[in-house]
């Protein structure tokens, strides 16, 4: 069984997360405080503090309202938290295996419906039947649309945490809430020895009936359904795998700019960049880049994409041609029948290099499709996956373009407050010039679709 200290129930408006919280609060040893970190209230409507702290204490630094919330609450702490909750706190909730994740959902064609009728009523919770508000809504198709994203949004990020941190959560439908027998299960989950007799019957449902009575345009509900990709079927499918967020790769100027690099992009020119701006830091643990970040409010992250074409050349330049990658050299010798130079020595003609770069984009394609077997090098991975990898840590400011480079560093450092230095040319354009053809600009089109449209990227300009 494990041993929690505290528990978070992640859900949504109108999933039943009050009847729930009711249910664990009426457990010995287990106390729930609301929605904690919700922007507009401190757990409860019209609370002005909590465990002596302000809103505004709070929101300065929600980490502090965390600690004392499970240090000075006897027993199992928790609190319920939204999507649209501060963020902020994840960071220190869903790496903890200590807290508890409870994962409450609801049909949200039901959610929506039931919200809008809150909206409209001014009635958020119901104890007593005969002050029941009824009224019919309009459903709003672009709205429903957008709540729906942002739920799903919410939930995919949920599961990524706890799939690689290796944890699990005591998951909940709606429906599951009249279930004493599952309440209990959630009871041994959390490690609590009592067990509910009875569920909590003081709140009660607003809003039994049909979903088409509630509404004054039930027609409009076929047109979401159209409007929505239920079963996801226009999501390009991805079996690259997931990237990290790169921290040690990291690197900090004291002006206040924070370089995420995209490997085999232009890393050695913009660090040449950074090292005239003044002194660079780099080395990071997730743990002391935040604290960079605090020490340097008003800082700016980006990083700068590359076309892919000439990104993968730089990449098999560096990794094959200079024999960097010795393993990956001998899978694409034994495997794909490349010949190759021994390491560091030119190819003997242009189509000869020509050729084995084709190969080497096959592979690419493959690596990126999961389709190999082996470890995918960062230098390989699509910019959308690195750029995935980089927003799991915190989302960039800026998303440059190499070919509009000084431009983009230009208007960083204006935000910066310093003048910018020149920034050096990067020789990997005039290599890819000397061999570049019609059929390696597709083969790189086919191995990276996914920054060719998710990016906008067009045929190289040679």
């Amino acid at each position: 069984m494990p041993a929690f200290h505290s528990f978070v129930v992640f859900a949504e408006m109108r999933t039943g997360s009050n009847l729930l919280e009711a249910n664990l609060n009426a457990l010995p040893g287990v106390t729930s405080h609301g929605e904690v970190f919700n922007r507009y209230i401190l757990g409860k409507k019209d609370r002005s503090d909590l465990f002596g702290i302000t809103l505004e204490e709070r929101d300065r630094d929600p980490r502090r309202l965390l600690h004392r919330l499970r240090a000075e609450t006897p027993g199992l702490a928790g609190f319920r938290f939204f999507h649209d909750h501060d963020l902020r706190i994840l960071d220190d909730v869903l790496p903890d295996p200590a807290c508890a994740k409870i994962i409450l959902t609801r049909n949200p064609l039901e959610s929506y419906v039931s919200w809008k009728i809150a909206q409209a009523t001014d009635q958020w919770k119901l104890t007593n039947p005969k002050r029941l508000k009824t009224a019919r809504v309009r459903f709003d198709v672009p709205e429903f649309v957008q709540h729906l994203r942002d739920i799903q949004a919410f939930q995919l990020l949920l599961t990524h945490s706890l799939q690689t941190t290796g944890q699990t959560a005591f998951y909940l439908d709606y429906e599951d809430l009249g279930s004493i027998e599952v309440m209990n299960g959630l009871t041994a989950f959390l490690g609590v020895e009592a067990r509910l007799k009875t569920l909590d019957d003081t709140l009660k449902k607003q809003n039994p009936g049909a979903l088409e009575d509630k509404l004054e345009n039930p027609e409009a509900i076929a047109e979401a359904i159209a409007a929505v990709d239920v079963f996801n079927l226009g999501r390009t499918p991805s079996f690259e795998p997931r990237r990290a967020a790169g921290v040690p790769n990291v690197l900090a100027s004291d002006a206040g700019l924070l370089f995420f690099p995209i490997r085999s992009g232009p890393e050695v020119p913009i660090r040449d960049w950074f090292m005239r701006l003044g002194d660079v830091t780099e080395g990071f643990e997730q743990k002391s880049l935040r604290h960079w970040k605090r020490k340097h409010p008003g800082h700016r992250s980006f990083t700068v994409l590359r076309h892919p074409l000439l990104r993968a050349h730089a990449a098999f330049r560096h990794k094959i041609v200079a024999g960097e990658a010795q393993d990956l050299r001998r899978i694409l010798i034994n495997g794909f029948l490349a010949e190759l130079q021994p390491p560091g020595e030119p190819f003997a003609s242009t189509e000869a290099e020509r050729a084995a770069f084709l190969i080497f984009l096959n592979y690419c394609r493959l690596a990126t499709g999961g389709q190999t077997g082996s470890r995918v090098d960062p230098s390989l991975a699509s910019q959308t996956a690195l750029t995935q990898g980089f927003a799991s840590f915190q989302p960039l400011d800026r998303l440059l373009r190499e070919d509009r480079l000084a431009e983009g560093l230009a208007t960083l450092a204006a935000e910066a407050g310093v003048t910018p230095p020149a920034i050096a040319p990067d020789p990997a354009e005039a290599a890819l010039r000397s061999i570049w053809d019609e059929t390696l600009e597709a083969a790189a089109a086919e191995a990276y679709a996914r920054d060719y449209m998710g990016f906008g990227f067009t045929r190289w300009r040679n």
